[in-house]
């Protein structure tokens, strides 16, 4: 009787792992075009890090999504209004507005730096170089504000009003942060995923024709 019962356990135990792995094999990938592609075909073209990855429409779906996105919005002045409501900060309407958006916590913005001397470097460069493009600063907006501590004392975040930003410009969560910089026509240069300091400035040049 008991070779029996652990025949039966031992049993068990190879049809669960089997499963756990033929669930894996299970996950289909696209390009950005919402084809299908290989495994091997997806991890290469995201290793150039020229598109980033993002959940597609089902669970085990996985997508690649361009890093840059272009378009127009038809109401800035109502987008000026909110932003000055939910930052108290007043905007320029003949000017670009230039977002640093944070989606939450993520594994790539919670791998960076804490040392608050860098943070403060960068974003101070990053606003200088604003200021010589525009004369602007940039809005520090976010969804969730977890694992926003370390800005503490070096920047001013503020919730995304009535989840506007998410909706006009950032659909999915895209990790670490992304920007958007937007013309006072309402034409805008989104970025999605982790960025330098040069692509908000080149954005906000462009905006600022």
């Amino acid at each position: 009787m008991k070779k029996v019962l652990i025949t039966f356990i031992i049993g068990i135990l190879i049809c669960s792992c089997s499963a756990t792995k033929t669930g894996k094999d299970k996950t289909r990938y696209f390009d950005e075009n919402n084809v299908e592609i290989s495994k091997s075909k997806f991890n290469r073209i995201r290793s150039t890090n020229k598109l980033l990855d993002i959940p597609g429409d089902s669970i085990n779906h996985k997508k690649l999504t361009l890093r840059e996105k272009r378009g127009k919005i038809n109401d800035r002045k109502s987008l000026e209004l909110m932003l000055e409501k939910a930052t108290n900060l007043e905007l320029d309407s003949d000017k670009p507005i230039v977002i640093i958006y944070y989606p939450g916590k993520d594994r790539c913005n919670s791998s960076g730096t804490t040392d608050k001397e860098w943070i403060k470097s960068w974003y101070g460069q990053l606003e200088d170089g604003l200021n010589q493009v525009a004369e602007i600063k940039p809005l520090y907006i976010f969804k969730d504000n977890e694992g926003l501590e370390k800005y503490d004392g070096i920047l001013n975040w503020h919730k995304d009003p009535e989840k506007t930003i998410e909706r006009l410009f950032f659909e999915h969560h895209y990790p670490c942060s992304s920007f958007v910089a937007i013309s006072k026509n309402g034409d805008y240069i989104s970025y999605f995923g982790e960025f330098g300091k040069e692509y908000v400035w080149e954005a906000t040049q462009i905006m600022n024709k």
